[in-house]
């Protein structure tokens, strides 16, 4: 029964020290993930005030602003 018990002990704390483990990396991915929702918010804001400024622009006639809206891709 001693060896049963030692073997159980051991699987016990195998176990404990996967789920240890597995908590760090849940912690690191959420961390991540925080991280870079933080980057999107900061790159959408971004995009939509240029996306205003180049309304802006192309409202006031400003030349070249609509040139690049109209302007097909070279692959075209």
């Amino acid at each position: 029964m001693g060896d049963d018990t030692e073997e159980l002990l051991r699987q016990l704390a195998d176990v404990q020290s996967q789920l240890a483990f597995q908590e760090d990396t849940v912690s690191a991915l959420n961390e991540a993930v925080a991280r870079q929702q933080q980057e999107i918010l900061v790159l959408r804001r971004q995009l939509e005030l240029l996306k205003q400024r180049l309304d802006e622009q192309t409202a006031q006639g400003v030349p070249g602003a609509a040139v690049a809206e109209e302007e097909k891709p070279p692959h075209y």
